[in-house]
């Protein structure tokens, strides 16, 4: 269980109209039900919805796999928001995100890796972000609970478990 009150920054915001990575930072974005807007997801089956509408990871995970020598950065492995200062080893399930004045989003689970990340890791070793084999390192899928504008520098609260 998470600790309640912790606090955090988006330090990215990113989109691809086109679908697919990498993701492109635009600095805010409207955040709703279906997902962040001018983004789009190529494979419906594996991603977006609403349990998917957004894909969060942590600056200090990318610092630290950039650290391992695996060409990433922020948006390059898809997700929505890039998130600094919250403690990502005991995010779950659950948890739900203030974001901003307007945003709240709920964790739904992990964003397990595809192919299409392999250029961000050497060796194309997507699986290196796979919660199953490296639990605490996987970019997390949010569902939106209240909609809203995120834009980077807002503060991200956590709030809790849901009851």
């Amino acid at each position: 269980m998470s600790a309640d009150g912790e606090s955090g920054v988006v330090v990215g915001v990113h989109v691809n109209p086109e679908g697919g990575v990498p993701k492109h930072a635009v600095g805010l974005a409207l955040v709703t039900g279906s997902g962040v807007a001018g983004d789009r997801q190529r494979d419906l089956k594996h991603h977006g919805g609403p349990d998917r509408a957004v894909c969060l990871f942590a600056l200090e995970r990318i610092e630290a796999l950039a650290g391992e020598g695996h060409p990433i950065a922020p948006g390059t492995t898809g997700e929505n928001l890039t998130i600094a200062g919250l403690d990502w080893d005991r995010l779950g399930v659950g948890d739900r995100l203030a974001v901003g004045d307007d945003v709240l989003l709920e964790i739904t689970g992990p964003a397990p890796p595809c192919n299409t990340i392999a250029g961000s890791f050497k060796g194309g070793e997507f699986k290196r972000i796979s919660a199953k084999l490296h639990p605490g390192w996987s970019r997390l899928y949010a569902r939106v609970l209240r909609e809203g504008v995120v834009r980077e520098r807002a503060a991200v609260r956590l709030l809790g478990q849901r009851a």
